[in-house]
């Protein structure tokens, strides 16, 4: 089954972003974030066009980790807006590979391998809101993490690693049933075929597979390359915003990063050595779809809503794929 190419632009649905670090200047990982704060991001990603988004809380130390889920959590109760679009968390990281290319912007000293108290301990936080986890498979020590997630009905998603064949499948059986932007969190270079990306497109009827499409995580090429492979049932687009998105130019963070986003909005470490989240906007991504990956209107909608929807559902009430 293959996407349909077209060429005339069309309106912008509703959209449900799955991985959202910031927005309009906002950093959700930030240890103050305030109740202001948090209401100025949601009603920008109302103006642009968001039904929903699961509010992204990246790799530190577990107790700042805790700190922050709980903030958002409390400041999302009191706020009506921020709990009509905030669906609940993701959270990515601690437990993802430590390696050079693997590990992106996730700070090295705060990764640790993945084990049941420290994630009950970080859901515990997130006070029921946990819609989705990103983790390395063979970070998690007989799928343990996996598997107890799976059994509340917590998305399970692979990013950051580096798993083998045999480990992604294992973690299947144990209840991934997602990947994080693939193509991304790896290496500019790795082995020509036996390779994480390539290990996963041979798993992508049993998965939902994430992609980011600036056309600078992944060239537009190539997206359109993994769109012919993977169903489009399952496939979905994030943003992986940080609080640049929405804005321009200018300085931001994100949890310890302190960026410079540059004219052309890209992310970027401060030795330029890999991207930290992006900067675009679900509204460009609609374009980039429909301009530069040439997607038509039903397509395009599904990779911005229907399968995000799907996933954010089976989150919390145990479904399947789309």
């Amino acid at each position: 089954m293959f996407f349909v190419l077209i060429t005339k632009s069309v309106n912008m649905p509703k959209f449900i972003d799955l991985q959202v670090n910031g927005y309009g200047g906002v950093d959700f990982n930030q240890e103050d974030l305030s109740a202001d704060a948090l209401h100025r991001a949601c009603q920008m990603l109302q103006q642009h066009h968001a039904e929903s988004i699961l509010a992204t809380i990246i790799t530190e130390k577990i107790d700042a980790m805790c700190r922050r889920l709980a903030n958002l959590a409390r400041l999302r109760d009191k706020d009506p807006l921020a709990k009509q679009i905030i669906a609940g968390f993701h959270i990515e990281g601690p437990f993802v590979n430590e390696a050079p290319g693997f590990v992106g912007a996730h700070p090295r000293d705060a990764v640790v391998p993945a084990d049941v108290d420290s994630m009950k301990r970080l859901l515990d936080a997130a006070n029921g809101l946990t819609r989705m986890v990103t983790l390395a498979p063979e970070r998690d020590a007989d799928f343990k993490v996996t598997s107890m997630l799976a059994t509340q009905n917590i998305r399970v998603s692979a990013g950051h690693c580096d798993a083998s064949i045999e480990q992604l499948n294992g973690a299947i059986d144990a209840g991934l049933s997602m990947f994080t932007h693939l193509g991304n969190g790896c290496p500019m270079q790795m082995h020509r075929h036996d390779n994480i990306v390539q290990r996963v497109l041979s798993v992508s009827d049993k998965l939902l597979i994430g992609f980011i499409a600036d056309g600078v995580h992944v060239p537009f090429f190539a997206l359109r390359n993994y769109l012919k492979l993977v169903d489009p049932n399952n496939c979905y687009i994030v943003t992986d915003a940080i609080a640049p998105a929405g804005l321009g130019p200018g300085r931001y963070t994100l949890g310890r990063w302190n960026l410079l986003i540059e004219n052309d909005m890209v992310a970027r470490a401060p030795d330029r050595s890999h991207f930290v989240g992006s900067a675009i906007t679900m509204p460009q991504t609609w374009e980039n779809l429909i301009h530069k990956v040439g997607l038509n209107e039903m397509d395009a909608s599904r990779l911005i809503y229907d399968n995000p929807k799907c996933a954010v559902a089976s989150s919390s009430s145990g479904i399947g794929l789309g």
